[in-house]
């Protein structure tokens, strides 16, 4: 299926399709044409949230986080969330309004984590930065008026592959007691061998030739592509891992590796399911306000989030 006809005129409008390549960029010029990107998302609205806090976290504080709090009964449910950006961009403010919105909607906590950026920081630190910020916020759970036994982890693109290695080491690790994973389409293989790769090569916003670049400024070497907690498709044990809801998109070069993941997952007696969201390019999700097919994935993972931390149906979340 071609690209929706909607994505196609959001993306002509903001000026997406004549941006300059990534790969043809270095990592701090990316940085600066991604606030182009930030500023058409914000020109959507950003959502007011009951309380909003900046904090730094992790066992030497030396994380940046953001925690949204709706105004809700506490303690409440928690996403953990990890933004996307191909490990070398992205941050607090390019996920806001995303974080903002879920919080809202589910009535949740959100805490988003600002973990270290390739290449100035390579492979494993966004990995190390990630799990000790959810054993941070898992251990400090009541001051941040949050259930322990409600936490969630999820994120999209690059923050979706760190979402699932971060629920494979918290199992391995006998870490917090997770109970589910939100993986927006996720990068989940650094061999790059999905046949989606090759049939949505030209993207729009992820290409093949950008992700060789991503991967090329995170990665320390070949031998990293193996690496389960680099390419956590190639784990060798996915059992006892929290449930699943992954979101991949028709014309996203990594469609075939999310749902390849999806299925291992399956295999393995995880209980997940697996959307694919006809005519979408990668990142839609995160113009969802002005896509059609976004605002219903936005729905979707609403209700799968609020099914999973025991709120479905529930009309008396508000602290008023």
């Amino acid at each position: 299926m071609p690209l929706d006809p909607q994505a196609k005129a959001l993306f002509d409008a903001i000026g997406i399709t004549n941006l300059l390549p990534v790969e043809t960029m270095t990592p701090q010029a990316a940085r600066e044409r991604s606030k182009l990107l930030l500023e058409a998302r914000r020109q959507m609205g950003i959502e007011p949230v009951h309380q909003v806090q900046d904090l730094r976290i992790g066992p030497a504080q030396d994380i940046p986080a953001r925690i949204y709090t709706p105004d809700v009964r506490k303690p409440a449910p928690a996403l953990i969330y990890f933004h996307g950006g191909g490990w070398v961009l992205g941050d607090l403010e390019s996920h806001d309004h995303v974080c903002r919105s879920l919080a809202n909607k589910v009535s949740c906590v959100v805490a988003s984590i600002d973990y270290r950026l390739a290449p100035e920081a390579k492979f494993p630190a966004a990995v190390d930065d990630s799990y000790a910020a959810t054993e941070w916020v898992a251990a400090h759970a009541a001051e941040l008026g949050i259930d322990p036994e409600r936490i969630a982890v999820g994120g999209d693109s690059a923050g979706g592959n760190l979402a699932t290695v971060v629920a494979q080491l918290a199992r391995d690790r006998k870490g917090p007691k997770l109970v589910f994973q939100l993986l927006i389409y996720p990068g989940t293989d650094m061999r790059m061998k999905a046949p989606s790769i090759e049939e949505n090569a030209a993207g729009p916003l992820l290409t093949k030739a950008s992700m060789v670049w991503f991967i090329g400024h995170y990665l320390r070497n070949e031998d990293d592509k193996l690496n389960p907690l680099a390419s956590p498709l190639l784990a060798t044990d996915l059992s006892n891992l929290p449930p699943a809801f992954i979101l991949t998109a028709e014309c996203d070069p990594i469609r075939d590796e999310g749902e390849e993941y999806g299925r291992k997952l399956e295999q393995a007696g995880v209980a997940v399911e697996i959307k694919r969201y006809a005519g979408m390019p990668h990142g839609f999700f995160s113009f969802g306000a002005a896509l059609t097919t976004g605002r219903e994935a936005f729905a979707d993972t609403t209700a799968r989030l609020q099914r999973a931390f025991g709120l479905e149906g529930s009309v008396a979340q508000s602290a008023r």
